[in-house]
């Protein structure tokens, strides 16, 4: 046998097996998951539990109308799915901030159109970055690597805050304003 640069000249008689598949197995993990407990959350939970194997949920209350609902939801999610790892936050300065139909019983709930250019009365003024900024800090603490939010751009009514460019860009902010080993994907 002889040996030269970067191995030897050995000729092996018996071929070497092509794998199976060329799809990378990536090893399943720990993610943070937003649930308010509405339709797209709850996708979004079922989601992350078949793709994760384990999920922390975080439940925020920025003074939704809806709050009392939502957080039966959200436990009972958790119950669902064995989530043990829940945190519940609050941020109802954004009640105060006002602006939403969600948040201010004096604005009427605008009938969800499509179709409409017009950004909806229930558009709570950038509420994603919130629900993000707190979901990326607890990720980070506790070493989640991925935060799914059920966001989908499609049926969110023209809300600016789940265009795919809001969420790209708030990936960008994530990469930058993290510690350098952090990798945290948002998944939406």
């Amino acid at each position: 046998m002889e040996y030269g640069m970067g191995g030897t000249t050995e000729i092996v008689d018996e071929p070497i097996a092509e794998p199976e598949s060329f799809i990378i197995d990536y090893p399943k993990s720990l993610a943070v998951c937003l649930v308010s407990g509405g339709m797209d959350s709850c996708v979004t939970a079922a989601i992350a539990h078949e793709e994760n194997e384990e999920l922390a949920f975080l439940h925020v209350s920025y003074g939704q109308r809806t709050e009392a609902r939502e957080r039966q939801a959200f436990n009972e999610l958790a119950d669902h799915f064995g989530v043990t790892n829940r945190l519940a936050v609050s941020i109802e300065h954004l009640r105060q901030i006002g602006g939403s139909s969600l948040t201010d019983s004096n604005i009427e709930v605008s009938k969800a159109d499509l179709e409409s250019r017009e950004i909806p009365t229930s558009y709570v003024p950038f509420r994603n970055s919130h629900l993000l900024s707190i979901a990326t800090s607890w990720a980070e603490v506790i070493g989640a690597q991925r935060i799914y939010i059920g966001a989908v751009a499609e049926d969110s009514s023209g809300y600016p805050d789940c265009r795919p460019e809001f969420y790209e860009a708030f990936q960008r902010a994530i990469d930058t304003g993290t510690k350098p080993e952090t990798r945290i994907e948002i998944v939406s």
